[in-house]
């Protein structure tokens, strides 16, 4: 009993201990709470308010575009522009806003879709579109027969013509601003106006942004061009502000940290230099509250315009060379056998550097919509089509059969034509006696060429017999000769969409013989540019550029932004010949261009800059724009080329034409030659100048 009694003694005062330990933590807990709650209250109030932080970009200029001489040839032109930042608002929300701003601007509805009324309609009128299901359709709804995707349909399918045509030009113009609305990714502004918005629709607009959530009045940029059409298929176009980023190449611009509705450059120069035209945006944080409304915005950083180009291209010169061909061209379709005449190239290099100092394509189209003909801009083709240009190539030729061993200096040919065992004879355009490779050049001799092709390829040739090569690898032989000088393959260019040009697929012994006069592969401007530059300077093929310089954006008060690239002379290979070699070349060409007997010297002679280079004349086929008029027989035509540079001692200049489709008669235009030595006199006066 004693014993029971202590131990009850003890469990109350346990008891109390308990309570006296609980009371005690609880009022720690509460002490605890009651100095977070006074110290530390406010700042976790506002966290807790505070629910994401969005880094938005926001775009900046496009760099600008300069010529040689730092003239701007693309610029940016400000432009008012009214924008819309969805932070999370709903359908209904944002269809409220679409229709307050419908009343303060107006918005082109031409992009507004059938679907796009039903859908409107089907939200403007709710009561109207669900009397339209029948009861066996709700009820084959509810046992699960039909989904949500199947009821909408058929609301949609079953709203009239006459019910669409219920919706005012209002509601159309509310429309088209939801769809704008709706193309925009959480937190990244879209474009919803910024064509012709007047200065009182961007008042208006700015004096109620309280009652627009989501937008905004701002400043956008358009692309201007100082020369208008000057070389504008090179120059390349920016993708507009509704297109968004090129579908070909989301990925990729999504992963270099672009914005889906982002405009970029989608063609030529625009393209090529996108990385460095396009700039580094500017980055604001936007801080919501719990309902996603924006409670705070912090710059982080603030973004600078892209970079500028700074052109190897005189404009000068470009804008002199498209007034030649013009003129020249136009003058040309005064010639009989000019009907599929159409266009001509010119391309200008200093052929030390690689610096395109022109570019110059014309072509005559007839305008679809006047009936008119008309000249426009194509100097993209002096690097996108080729054609068979003919006896431009046959300095390649000699130097290849220097190096092959087919000939050596002062090797001699009889000019008599070949005949090859069931085909026509193949000769030069006149017999022009026993010739050295020199004067083989001077006069364009066919033959020459043909004798050191069937050298090549090991064969023995006899007067109307069977023609056979041992060397099964001829063509490769020339192919790969013709490729160190720029012809048939990649120049390097800094433009995307280069062509390489045709190469023949038969290798039966008479095409071997075509090629070396070129008259079966087929070559750009900018190649024959290339390769007569590569003769010009001592055997270095160079990589020619349109881009000169990349220069940081202007600062304040500034012309002119440092120089953060220079595009320095690159080169790409050196031909594997003999300077001998190469001097006999050479000579040959001056001879074509300065001594009688020579392919061009009535044109050129007399001019002082000491020209040399070579003529091409090709019988081709027409394969232009009119090419289905005629069938499977397409008309024989002659296609003109040129190849020169001056002054034939020190080179400062190489030039390339190309007039595909001259004549199909027997009248030669020679507007090559007329269109090569004013554009040669142009350059040397400019420079004068």
């Amino acid at each position: 009993m004693e014993n029971q009694k202590k131990k009850k003694s003890h469990f109350p005062f346990r008891l109390n201990m308990l309570f006296f330990s609980v009371f005690f933590l609880f009022s720690i807990l509460i002490l605890r709470l009651g100095f977070v709650q006074i110290v530390y209250g406010e700042n976790f109030k506002r966290d807790l308010e505070r629910k994401e932080d969005i880094t938005v970009s926001n775009p900046v200029p496009r760099g600008k575009i300069y010529d040689r001489d730092y003239r701007v040839v693309v610029d940016n032109i400000p432009k008012s522009a009214i924008t819309f930042t969805n932070i999370g608002f709903s359908q209904l929300e944002m269809m409220q806003t679409a229709k307050k701003l419908a009343h303060l601007i107006e918005k082109k509805t031409d992009m507004v879709t059938e679907r796009d009324k039903r859908d409107y309609w089907m939200m403007k009128y709710p009561e109207q579109v669900n009397a339209k299901i029948t009861e066996q359709e709700k009820a084959l709804y509810r046992a699960k027969k039909l989904t949500d995707s199947d009821l909408y349909q058929l609301k949609l399918d079953r709203i009239t013509a006459a019910e669409l045509n219920r919706l005012t030009e209002k509601d159309l113009e509310m429309l088209a601003i939801y769809r704008e609305f709706s193309k925009g990714v959480k937190f990244i502004p879209v474009i919803v106006k910024n064509e012709g918005v007047s200065e009182k629709e961007f008042a208006v607009v700015s004096e109620n942004l309280q009652s627009l959530p989501g937008v905004e009045t701002t400043t956008d940029w358009d692309r201007s061009y100082a020369f208008e059409n000057t070389l504008r298929s090179v120059l390349g176009n920016v993708t507009k502000s509704g297109d968004g980023l090129p579908a070909d190449q989301l990925d990729y611009f999504l992963a270099r940290g672009y914005s889906r509705n982002d405009r970029v450059g989608k063609s030529q120069l625009e393209a090529q230099y996108e990385d460095v035209l396009q700039g580094n945006k500017s980055k604001v944080k936007n801080i919501t509250d719990k309902e996603g409304n924006v409670i705070e915005t912090e710059t982080v950083l603030p973004g600078n315009k892209g970079k500028d180009l700074v052109l190897s291209i005189d404009m000068d010169l470009q804008i002199a060379v498209n007034k030649i061909i013009d003129e020249e061209l136009w003058a040309a379709k005064r010639w009989p056998g000019t009907r599929l005449t159409d266009r001509a190239y010119v391309v200008i290099m200093d052929p030390k550097t690689g610096d395109v100092l022109a570019m110059s394509g014309r072509k005559i189209v007839k305008d679809s919509k006047t009936g008119r003909t008309e000249m426009m801009d194509d100097a993209l083709g002096t690097f996108t089509t080729t054609y068979s240009v003919g006896s431009a190539v046959k300095g390649a030729t000699i130097l290849t059969g220097y190096k092959t061993g087919a000939i050596s200096p002062n090797t001699y040919f009889d000019d008599r034509g070949i005949k090859i065992k069931g085909t026509p004879i193949k000769k030069s355009y006149t017999y022009l006696g026993r010739l050295n490779e020199i004067n083989a050049l001077k006069k364009s001799s066919n033959v020459y060429m043909f004798h050191t092709a069937i050298r090549i390829g090991k064969g023995h040739y006899e007067y109307d017999k069977p023609l056979n090569f041992t060397n099964k690898m001829a063509f490769e032989t020339i192919r790969s000769s013709f490729a160190s000088f720029g012809l048939g393959t990649r120049t390097g260019i800094d433009l995307p969409n280069e062509q390489t040009g045709f190469k023949g697929e038969s290798k039966l012994p008479g095409y071997l013989l075509d090629l070396v006069i070129g008259q079966y592969d087929t070559y750009s401007a900018m190649q024959l540019a290339q390769y007569v530059s590569t003769i010009a300077n001592g055997g270095c093929r160079m990589q020619p550029h349109i881009v000169k310089q990349i220069r940081e954006p202007a600062r304040d008060g500034e012309t002119l932004g440092p120089v953060w690239k220079d595009i320095n002379p690159t080169v790409l290979n050196t031909i594997d010949v003999k300077k001998e070699w190469l001097r006999r070349v050479q000579i040959g060409f001056k001879k074509v261009m300065q001594e009688p007997g020579g392919t061009a010297y009535k044109f050129f002679e007399g001019a002082r800059y000491s020209p040399a280079g070579k003529t091409g004349t090709a019988q081709a086929f027409y394969d232009g724009p009119m090419r289905s008029r005629f069938g499977k027989e397409p008309p024989p035509v002659m296609n003109l080329s040129l190849v020169s540079y001056a002054p034939s001692s020190n080179p400062e200049v190489a030039m390339a034409v190309i007039v595909p489709w001259a004549y199909d008669g027997k009248e030669d235009n020679r507007a090559n030659l007329k269109i090569g030595r004013r554009v040669l006199d142009t350059y040397f006066r400019m420079k004068g100048k």
